[in-house]
């Protein structure tokens, strides 16, 4: 089948995202990694047929001039983050609705993801931008957290969540979704807005998830050093102060 490119929606490092009528084309870069593509898809399969969350189905993994593509549907609507940035004044609302939907995907089971933990490890085991007596703490603190089998996005963020005009909500880009501890994916999330500035937003949001969930807001923020170190590893320049900030304060309370 072909698909038409002229209409890009999204570039980034490693892929353009296009949209083609009902269709949405995720074209990656030649070099990007055929296994993590086909990963990608596998997981997406799995998250749509093991829950009943509302996703883009996935239609197809083709290869586009040469390069790789993941076909899914394209759903119409506006994100969350772009009803934050139209409407600040209905921040409050939108933020509940953001939480409410995170505590929905860590209601569903999908055992046959990869477990959070182990993709912790293997990330900080094999980096070489974080120092080994700190990673070292990070490994152990790691180790010693709680196990749990709840359904985690792994990037969750107001762009990810489209609303239609009828009001329904539609989770995207599952691309980093994994089995395991809510309060790691919280901490992610938390992280996710201070990386764009927004400290008030993050402080609020992870309040709210705490109250929400009845999870502890301490038991969160024993995640956020472990959760930055990954995401250094991603090797982004600059990102690396904000993110060492946070790995440093392997205490943190």
């Amino acid at each position: 089948m072909s698909y038409n490119l002229d209409n890009a929606i999204a570039e980034r490092k490693t892929k353009t995202v296009y949209r083609d009528n009902d269709n949405t084309i995720k074209l990656f870069v030649e070099d990007y990694s055929k296994a993590n593509i086909l990963n990608e898809a596998l997981n997406l399969a799995r998250v749509e047929e093991g829950t009943d969350l509302k996703i883009p189905k996935l239609k197809e993994v083709t290869k586009i001039n040469n390069r790789w593509a993941l076909v899914t549907e394209y759903v119409e609507g506006d994100s969350l983050e772009e009803l934050m940035e139209k409407n600040p004044e209905k921040m409050d609302e939108y933020l509940e609705l953001f939480v409410n939907i995170q505590l929905e995907i860590q209601s569903k089971r999908v055992p046959l993801l990869n477990k959070i933990k182990d993709k912790f490890n293997r990330k900080l085991s094999e980096t070489t931008l974080i120092d080994e007596g700190t990673k070292y703490e990070l490994l152990q603190r790691l180790d010693g957290m709680k196990n749990q089998a709840r359904l985690c996005h792994g990037d969750f963020n107001p762009s990810n969540i489209v609303i239609t005009e009828s009001g329904e909500h539609y989770i995207i880009d599952w691309a980093h979704v994994t089995s395991g501890n809510a309060s790691a994916d919280c901490a992610r999330t938390f992280l996710l807005f201070s990386l764009h500035g927004k400290d008030d937003i993050a402080e609020k949001y992870i309040n709210m998830f705490s109250e929400k969930s009845n999870i502890p807001k301490s038991n969160i923020q024993q995640w956020i050093p472990i959760v930055a170190a990954t995401q250094l590893t991603k090797g982004n320049e600059k990102e690396y102060d904000f993110l060492s900030k946070w790995i440093n304060i392997v205490d943190y309370e």
